[in-house]
């Protein structure tokens, strides 16, 4: 891992304005390409794959004022995505339909982390929303096709139930989360939040043939020539059939994070 580059002010800028224009130009250039379609009245009867997260977490160092500006930034945007459409041969692109994070569309201040670093921002927190996507099309038969790791590991495992690296990091618009329907049936995305839960649901109009299992094959802490420490990991999903039989063994990705915290070494590691 290379050590962490303190960029400009002025170079940040130009640079997000640079690849939020080559987004733009990608979105057009494919736009028969990307999912439009949203079925507000009825629900795909077969349920592929689900999972949930709490709303609320408390983060070392982190104001909960934080936690709840963002689950009201998440509101907004799960009623962007819930009940999208995704018919086969097209993309579901994140940002796409979310659009940029404005106050006038109602989102506030959340929680950012910024070159390893948290800070506020307008539209804060929606990386639980793009993290609970990629956990969920990785135990389906959809194909993600773009996306971002975390450069920064930030905070310590707290009650970790989902391997290290497991997640899609977001940035409007240029830290994109795609995921192309390459199979011949149609799938639909649920997101919606309870009082304690933000929920997801993948269906689709045909049962699943598959089950998915994710896991982390590879786990190691090196500590680089400038002093600070990199967590890596390799993360695999195993597919089997409805009887439970191993159909494959399948590499999905590799992390590599900057860890902005002392890592526990005990005795005769190194």
């Amino acid at each position: 891992m290379q050590k962490p580059i303190n960029r400009s002010s002025l170079r940040i800028y130009v640079g997000k304005k640079y690849f939020r224009f080559k987004r733009y130009w990608h979105w057009y250039a494919r736009r028969n390409k990307f999912a439009t379609t949203r079925n507000e009245n009825a629900l795909l009867p077969h349920i592929i794959s689900e999972h949930k997260t709490p709303l609320i977490r408390q983060l070392k160092e982190v104001d909960m004022w934080l936690q709840h500006n963002k689950v009201k930034n998440l509101h907004i945007a799960s009623k962007r995505l819930n009940r999208i459409i995704i018919k086969p041969g097209e993309t579901f692109s994140y940002w796409r339909f979310i659009g940029n994070t404005t106050k006038r569309k109602g989102y506030v201040d959340g929680m950012i982390l910024f070159y390893g670093k948290v800070i506020t921002g307008i539209g804060g927190g929606l990386c639980q929303l793009s993290n609970l996507i990629y956990w969920m099309t990785l135990h389906s038969p959809l194909t993600v096709t773009e996306r971002y790791r975390h450069s920064y590991d930030v905070f310590p495992d707290s009650q970790r139930s989902q391997p290290f690296g497991s997640g899609a990091t977001c940035a409007y618009n240029y830290l994109d989360l795609q995921i192309e329907n390459q199979t011949n049936q149609t799938y639909q995305l649920v997101i919606y939040l309870t009082d304690t839960h933000l929920v997801g649901e993948w269906r689709a109009d045909l049962p699943e043939t598959r089950a998915y299992e994710v896991y982390e094959k590879e786990h190691w802490i090196t500590q680089e020539y400038w002093g600070g420490y990199s967590r890596h990991n390799t993360i695999f999903r195993k597919v089997f059939n409805m009887d439970n039989e191993l159909i494959c063994d399948e590499f999905i990705t590799e992390n590599h994070a900057i860890m902005m915290y002392e890592p526990l070494l005990t005795s005769g590691n190194s």
